[in-house]
């Protein structure tokens, strides 16, 4: 099983009071089991390129299944074509493996 095949099978968990965000290392380990993933100011960020604005809507109403689902919300840039997704655990403001389980299960949505 690929690293992104087990952040797949996981669920998202609660942060609770005093969990602390991922430090440098940890945000490397992660996004080194993603695909086109990059580190932003703090967030997790991926843009998706579409052939039309009805594909670009369908990965948007998927994303936010995924994210009801999981009870964890990213920010999305929505465009005719494109749709840029962030992810940061606004609870604890930085990430955390919350984070990399969405982006992980997002990006199975195109495979």
């Amino acid at each position: 099983m690929s690293d992104a095949e087990s952040l797949i099978t996981k669920k998202c968990k609660p942060c609770e009071g005093g969990t602390k965000p991922f430090d440098a290392t940890e945000i490397n380990s992660y996004l080194s089991m993603l695909t086109g993933w990059t580190l932003v100011n703090g967030e997790i960020v991926k843009t998706y390129t579409f052939q039309n604005y009805h594909e670009t809507m369908a990965f948007v109403n998927a994303t936010a299944f995924i994210s009801h689902r999981e009870d964890h919300h990213p920010d999305l840039e929505v465009g005719y074509k494109t749709c840029e997704v962030r992810y940061m655990t606004h609870s604890i403001k930085g990430l955390s493996e919350n984070d990399f389980i969405c982006a992980a299960k997002i990006d199975a949505l195109l495979k």
